[in-house]
């Protein structure tokens, strides 16, 4: 049973800040230069705490994580955060332009949401998760006492609970962030609307989109928790965490690809590469200065009846289709719903089974990164990134279908890394759960 209860939010008081120089994109898609920006932006904005500057000296005493904890007392104390003070659940939209041109909005709420074991049935993952960023969060969460971030969940239904959620009252929030999304959010405070929400939330199935380190600090901290009260509270702050929940038909949830560039391999041949492959997946030669948008619109046209993976080298192009028999030798513990997907086949066949990376290489990335936008996947093969040597091959895929990443978290399966890119982001810095 999915449990949602209303807080009131720790929220950045609008008439000392102004949103947009406060709030930020989700701390691990902040690059280095992206953390200047906020820094530069508002002595207030929210990365001090979620991705604060690591000094040379840091210590137990004076740490990343214990400035970050000085910044939220003080900022409550000088008004700049401020606690609503009935509780509420907030309606979220964004509305946004998809690479493709075509404009969207994408809709949901923030609430509390109970923290569930897995084996509870009750949230569901999809991905894999890495210690090092868990610790990090741990430590953040242990110094804060407070999470200022957002957890994406989906839920299932045909839009009764979006329909209890409409008003045409202002927004409280209306903030539009570095890649033109609008972020709007309004609080509701009335106990028959959210009275309603819960009660259609408490059969809920939810799966964790975006947040699965943070999902699994906040079940690592309740253990902690847990371990260390006298007398069991299941309605202990810590037994919580703010979620944004979005419907699974949401016309606006948008997955986008992430491609795959292999680099600093000891050694390559574009010409064995395709001859390995071959005994594998049907392959076909495509023009070799190929470009983004062609790239793109090929994939779909050739995915639409199965599997599509393009291999880019310096000077060959070609398309991976059609799985063989010969294939099935990767896939030992692997459901047919896993093989099926593009990414599954991509990791298995290609970056396992024909270039031999191993999967703890994968993990650490260690010959492997991660790409948003085809043409820079492109350019990283053709030595034509910036101050960057040619990678050896770049693999070029479309999205997840979300009912297929839907159907491996419900049976308990997992997806390598990055498998989904929700776009865009939930800003952090709208919504704070503070525990104290």
């Amino acid at each position: 049973m999915a449990d949602i209860r209303p807080f009131r939010a720790l929220r950045y008081n609008q008439q000392k800040v102004t949103a947009a120089q406060v709030v930020t994109q989700p701390y691990d898609k902040i690059t280095t230069a992206m953390q200047e920006s906020y820094y530069s932006a508002s002595p207030f904005n929210l990365v001090r705490i979620i991705l604060g500057r690591r000094k040379p000296d840091d210590n137990k005493t004076d740490s990343v994580y214990t400035r970050a904890a000085a910044f939220g007392r003080q900022w409550r104390e000088q008004g700049i955060l401020q606690q609503d003070s009935a509780p509420s659940i907030y309606s979220y939209s964004q509305t946004f332009a998809a690479p493709s041109g075509k404009n969207f909005e994408r809709r949901g709420f923030i609430a509390l949401g109970r923290v569930e074991d897995y084996s509870a049935k009750v949230v569901f993952r999809h991905e894999q998760t890495l210690a090092k960023p868990k610790a990090d969060r741990l430590d953040l969460l242990r110094a804060t006492r407070a999470h200022y971030e957002q957890l994406f969940l989906l839920y299932e239904d045909s839009g009764e609970i979006d329909s209890l959620l409409v008003t045409s009252d202002r927004p409280t929030i209306d903030a539009t962030d570095e890649y033109g999304v609008a972020h709007r959010v309004w609080q509701i405070s009335d106990p028959v609307v959210i009275t309603s929400v819960q009660s259609k939330m408490r059969d809920q199935k939810l799966v964790i989109a975006d947040g699965h380190h943070r999902y699994e600090t906040a079940l690592n901290y309740r253990d902690e928790c847990r371990a260390a009260a006298s007398t069991p509270n299941r309605d202990a702050p810590y037994e919580f965490v703010m979620m944004t929940f979005v419907n699974l038909h949401d016309p606006g949830l948008l997955i986008l690809p992430t491609h795959r560039v292999v680099h600093s391999l000891p050694s390559f041949s574009a010409d064995e590469f395709e001859k390995v492959s071959r005994e594998y997946f049907d392959v076909e030669d495509v023009d070799s200065a190929i470009d983004a948008a062609k790239a793109t619109g090929l994939l779909q046209e050739r995915g639409r009846d199965g599997t599509a993976l393009l291999a880019v080298t310096a000077n060959r192009a070609f398309v991976l289709h059609s799985l063989k028999p010969a294939a099935a030798r990767f896939f030992s513990g692997l459901s047919p719903r896993q093989q099926s997907l593009d990414v599954v086949q991509l990791h298995k066949c290609l970056l396992e089974g024909v270039l031999r990376l191993s999967e703890e290489s994968i993990r650490n990335q260690q010959n492997l990164s991660y790409v948003r936008e085809a043409a820079e996947a492109i350019a990283a093969v053709r030595g034509k990134a910036p101050g960057k040597d040619a990678a050896n091959v770049t693999f070029l895929m479309n999205p997840c279908p979300v009912h297929k990443m839907r159907e491996v978290a419900l049976a308990g399966e997992v997806m390598p890394q990055k498998s989904t890119d929700f776009y865009p982001k939930l800003l952090s810095g709208l919504t704070a759960y503070a525990l104290d």
